[in-house]
């Protein structure tokens, strides 16, 4: 697939221009044609240039902007507002100009014919496949508003969510680079400084010193390694994700890893419960329900289980039965999903599961700061006593050497 630049002007006659991926610049042509753009310029972009500045629009867009439309449009299409209307009153209004070239794009496309929902989808790196599927729904059940206030809903609880969670990280965080600023201080000038002087004065360094020695050479040869090695990891573990098999080892390494597993884990069972609870009030049957929820889970470990799962429902075995046959989902799960189908209150059940383990997830996040404080600080209490160490072993030798001279 390649990406081409394109300049044109809209229905509006408003000039507008960004990017477009396509197999060739004829197949690009028809795309924007079809959208009702009268084409001004179309050329090859560099890829890697016009990737990284379609994923830095897409930041310019935050969370809290997709919240604020969904909600906005489910009052006012309940007010009874022809969805046409609303998105263009809407994007008349929106202060982020580029959520506002994208509600107007939306609502070029829905003019033209298209389905709401399918035209969503052509922004799928600003709008999640959650939201995307739960306005499918919305739109084949007639209810819209309520699948967009369900959607608004469902995200604010993941917003509120993740700042907690990245409450709680700023101290570490803070503390960790912290020491490592003053760790490649330590080693890089102060101790090799000292290291000399003792070196000059003949003084024998024990074992530890010399392996600070080494350290700290190394980290003055290649200091440059220390901004990018976490980067690099970072990039390949991005490669690694788009590789289907990789991506669900990584994943499982999510759900397994200590402490990375009490957000993680949670927040995906939380996820599963709260969006099966909002597909099954909508009115969808199980097994569309499961499908749905397998391709909007962001883990394989679980979108296989929820697959499998599936297949054995289809099968005719109860839900509980099915999900008690995957261990990524606990006993408390099917425990309640038994409950459910036994009283036919099923929706009823997974709210109270997605609360559970919503309120797990808050609870982790306001003890994570705490639980990984005392980590830290050992990690740095140990840091800086092998330094210490490191240091005051040869100067101790230096002082007896001196004492038995005298």
């Amino acid at each position: 697939m390649n990406y081409y630049l394109y300049k044109a002007i809209d229905a509006d006659g408003t000039m507008v221009e960004g990017f477009i991926e396509g197999e060739d610049i004829g197949s690009v042509y028809g795309d924007l044609s079809s959208k009702g753009l009268y084409i001004l310029s179309v050329k090859k972009a560099n890829v890697a240039i016009s990737y990284l500045k379609k994923v830095f629009a897409s930041r310019k867009i935050k969370r809290r902007d997709v919240i604020e439309f969904a909600n906005n449009l489910s009052v006012m299409l309940r007010a009874g507002v022809p969805l046409l209307t609303a998105l263009e009153d809407i994007s008349d209004v929106a202060e982020n100009k580029y959520l506002k070239t994208i509600i107007a794009d939306i609502k070029r496309q829905t003019e033209m014919g298209m389905r709401f929902s399918d035209a969503i989808q052509l922004h799928k790196d600003i709008f999640p496949d959650v939201f995307v599927r739960l306005i499918t729904v919305g739109e084949e059940t007639g209810h819209l508003e309520k699948s967009l206030s369900d959607v608004a809903s469902h995200l604010q609880r993941m917003e509120d969510l993740s700042a907690a969670i990245k409450r709680a990280l700023i101290y570490p965080i803070f503390a960790i680079v912290t020491t490592m600023g003053a760790l490649i201080f330590w080693l890089a000038y102060v101790l090799p400084k000292i290291m000399t002087t003792l070196k000059e004065m003949g003084v024998k360094l024990p074992l530890i010193t010399r392996i600070l020695l080494h350290v700290s050479d190394f980290t003055k040869a290649y200091w440059y390694l220390i901004p990018i090695l976490p980067v690099a990891f970072f990039f390949v573990l991005q490669v690694l994700k788009q590789m289907k098999g990789a991506r669900y080892y990584i994943d499982l390494i999510k759900i397994k890893l200590p402490i990375v597993k009490l957000v993680v884990y949670n927040k995906l069972l939380a996820l599963f419960s709260e969006q099966l609870r909002i597909l099954i009030v909508s009115g969808l049957t199980i097994d569309r329900s499961f499908n749905i929820i397998s391709d909007v889970m962001g883990s394989e470990v679980f979108k296989r289980a929820i697959i499998l799962a599936n297949e054995s429902i289809s099968s005719g075995s109860r839900i509980a039965d099915a999900l008690r046959e995957h261990k990524v989902f606990p006993p408390l799960v099917a425990r309640m999903v038994d409950i459910g189908e036994t009283s036919g209150n099923l929706d009823e059940q997974f709210a109270f599961l997605s609360d559970h383990y919503l309120k797990k997830l808050d609870d982790i996040s306001e003890k994570m700061g705490k639980m990984i404080e005392p980590i830290v600080i050992a990690v740095i209490g140990v840091l800086f006593a092998l330094i210490i160490v490191g240091l005051m072993l040869p100067i101790y030798d230096l002082i007896t050497q001196f004492g038995k001279a005298g």
